[in-house]
């Protein structure tokens, strides 16, 4: 099989292109990044094109199958950049792919596609994908959701898989993940038990998460398997305020729902963070998944806990650890995190 997988720099991408290269049946795969990294995997070609403006069909040709995971966080002050980027940088792969009669699309969805529900009980595949529209991740997540409707009925010759995970964490993307949603000012090395004294206690904040290795894994089997439709990832077990309090050593200060948006917003307005308040209200709308589908059909077992993929981010961000790729790297911040400052925290990618 010979892979394509745009957006292979990143946290999950990084763990596809792993997890492909392990398997005999991937001959070969091409990585497309904005930025080529040092990182050399097995098998893989890097090529650098930008999927809202480049040349993707030179890319597909060819391929077995393609992998859609590129994605921009930020700017979360310009949601024209990120929808320009996102939605038709998506539509634009999408497209490519139809040209080049590519016989499998793989995109990574997410939780936040899913319209608000319940933190009692888990929701399947078949809950409404309408996203949370306050927040202009849920916007562009839901958005692409119908382009694959479209693009299904359109192209029954191609066998579509939408993946749905909760949060993926690991240690290497530990300091990505504190540069896009924490800023510049977080102190990462201070992230240790004992050092942070509560955590939220807001029954709000159940969510679901899976280590890197396991969604690579996902999607991994996604393109070697004959599956098609949607598949939530998720570990166990589901991450309550007690489960961070637990990891931390923080004692729980039950926090409100209009004290947590408000403290975001305050932070983001005085641009001391780059996460939109509007990313708190998706977090406490957000259902719990029910992953029964990836388990049965997908063979999917994941190897680590919930539990394990939160500490290995803590433990990242205490370690300030990376990969030699441009999302993941240490340094893409630049020195004292110059870098991250002159970008004008949430102002631009």
């Amino acid at each position: 099989m010979r892979v394509v997988v745009v957006g292979a720099t990143g946290n999950v991408g990084t763990s596809t292109v792993s997890a492909l290269a392990a398997d005999p049946e991937v001959t070969s795969i091409v990585g497309l990044a904005r930025r080529i990294p040092d990182w050399s995997p097995d098998k893989t070609t890097w090529r650098s094109v930008d999927v809202s403006t480049g040349d993707l069909d030179t890319h597909l040709a060819g391929a077995d199958a393609v992998v859609h995971l590129a994605w921009l966080f930020q700017p979360t002050r310009d949601p024209v950049t990120t929808w320009r980027s996102n939605v038709l940088g998506s539509i634009r792969v999408f497209e490519a792919a139809a040209r080049q009669k590519v016989p499998a699309l793989v995109y990574s969805s997410s939780v936040g596609a899913y319209s608000p529900g319940p933190k009692n009980r888990p929701v399947g595949e078949d809950w409404p994908t309408d996203g949370w529209p306050g927040a202009a991740y849920g916007r562009e997540k839901a958005y692409v959701e119908r382009v694959l409707d479209i693009f299904e009925r359109d192209h029954p010759g191609i066998r579509v898989v939408r993946m749905r995970p909760g949060f993926v964490f690991k240690r290497e993307a530990a300091t990505e993940q504190r540069r896009l949603f924490g800023g510049p000012f977080i102190p990462q090395r201070l992230v240790r038990p004992g050092l942070i004294p509560f955590v939220p206690d807001n029954p709000g904040l159940r969510f679901q998460a899976v280590h890197g290795e396991d969604a690579g894994e996902a999607f991994r089997l996604a393109v070697t398997r004959p599956v098609s439709g949607a598949f939530n990832l998720a570990a166990e077990p589901v991450v309550e305020p007690s489960t961070l309090a637990g990891l931390l050593g923080a004692r729980l200060l039950p926090v409100p729902d209009w004290v947590l948006r408000g403290t975001a917003a305050a932070a983001w307005y005085a641009r001391l963070i780059p996460a939109s308040p509007a990313l708190v209200d998706m977090v406490l709308k957000m259902p719990v998944m029910d992953v029964t589908r990836a388990r049965a059909e997908l063979g999917w077992q994941p190897r680590h806990t919930a539990v394990d993929a939160l500490r290995e981010l803590f433990e990242g961000l205490r370690g300030v650890e990376g990969m030699a790729t441009p999302p993941l790297s240490p340094e893409t911040g630049g020195p004292a995190r110059t870098g991250e400052l002159s970008t004008g925290v949430g102002k631009r990618p």
